[in-house]
């Protein structure tokens, strides 16, 4: 273990210097005050891993030196050794109450010093390493939720694009969500997942206005631009690295179990898991959802339709658990007259 930065506070120089090179021996780097006062000056200027104090100590003593460590909020973590007489119980038991980590009595035993010294030193970098690591955790949680953050927006946004399927991402990824928890999928792929959902529709953004809302069927030429929304997402999503696992749904959410989808035209389990779980919900929630050309169709029509197109459309293993997912939820809530 490398040595650590030590603060020696002794108003005896015999001692100090005798502290000072049992120490040095175990490669620790120590500074030395003469009294409690020149201590805290020192220890704020170096913010040590360590400082010993002894009891009796001219201007400042130790015991109000260590209480004024333990109301620095620079040096209140750092442990504090007090050394003081053999029989000098009463200064143990204050120093206990000023906050002293550890006791050593004189005259000093170097073994004893050294052993003390390296178990405090090692505790207290243990510590720090666990502080460390939970502010990067910290750091990195609020960083997931900056990211989940913006996301949210990129997807309100788009549906705030397209009146007509407004809160189509946010009902979709809660569909996919689920059905993704009920195979079973570990926690760590279905935040991929929920990102994927949110954004299945970012492509879009680089399709005219003129095709996007078209109020009638699109020409063979328009269907050309408006498959090529797939692709824009994967070029735009593709470099933010935080990003590309989640890039299976928007890349893959067309496609079709028996190869006639886009862009790839996939076929079967070569299209990702996410992007078949996701197709599900999609189709659910423009069935279900009305247009200016139509009424949002009702439950029971919208389940026949999936069962019908199940192996061609969609995996034929996981439609019946779609189905039952539905049926679970619908049985619980109404049916509305219409879904907005």
């Amino acid at each position: 273990m490398a040595g650590a930065s030590i603060v020696v506070a002794d108003d005896e120089p015999v001692a100090r210097e005798l502290i000072a090179s049992y120490l040095a021996r175990d490669g620790h780097q120590i500074y030395t005050a003469t009294n409690g006062l020149e201590c805290l000056r020192l220890a704020r200027k170096i913010l040590p891993d360590l400082i010993l104090l002894d009891v009796m100590m001219p201007t400042m003593d130790g015991l109000e030196t260590c209480q004024h460590i333990r109301a620095d909020p620079l040096l209140a973590e750092v442990p504090v050794l007090i050394i003081s007489t053999l029989d000098d119980r009463t200064s143990r038991l204050n120093g206990i109450n000023v906050g002293a980590d550890d006791f050593l009595t004189k005259p000093i035993d170097s073994l004893e010093l050294r052993v003390r010294v390296q178990s405090i030193v090692r505790l207290n970098r243990y510590r720090k390493l666990h502080e460390s690591r939970r502010e990067l955790e910290t750091a990195y949680e609020a960083l997931q939720q900056a990211y989940d953050t913006t996301i949210l927006g990129w997807s309100r946004a788009l549906d705030m694009r397209d009146q007509e399927t407004e809160g189509h991402s946010q009902r979709v990824t809660e569909m996919t969500v689920h059905m993704a928890q009920a195979l079973g999928l570990p926690e760590s792929d279905i935040l991929h997942i929920r990102r994927g959902a949110l954004l299945h529709d970012i492509g879009k953004l680089g399709i005219p206005d003129s095709i996007l809302h078209k109020p009638g069927p699109l020409t063979a030429e328009e269907w050309v631009v408006m498959r090529r929304h797939p692709v824009y997402a994967y070029e735009w999503l593709a470099p933010i690295e935080y990003l590309r696992p989640a890039l299976d749904i928007p890349y893959c959410h067309h496609e079709k179990w028996n190869g006639s989808g886009y862009p790839q035209g996939l076929a079967g389990t070569a299209i990702p898991l996410a992007a078949r779980i996701f197709a599900f919900a999609d189709v659910w929630d423009a069935m279900r959802s009305d247009r200016p050309y139509r009424k949002g169709m009702s439950v029971a029509k919208v389940r026949q339709h999936i069962a019908e197109i199940s192996g061609s459309h969609f995996d034929p293993d996981l439609t019946p658990i779609f189905l039952a997912l539905q049926e679970e939820i619908y049985e619980l809530t109404p049916e509305p007259d219409r879904v907005r």
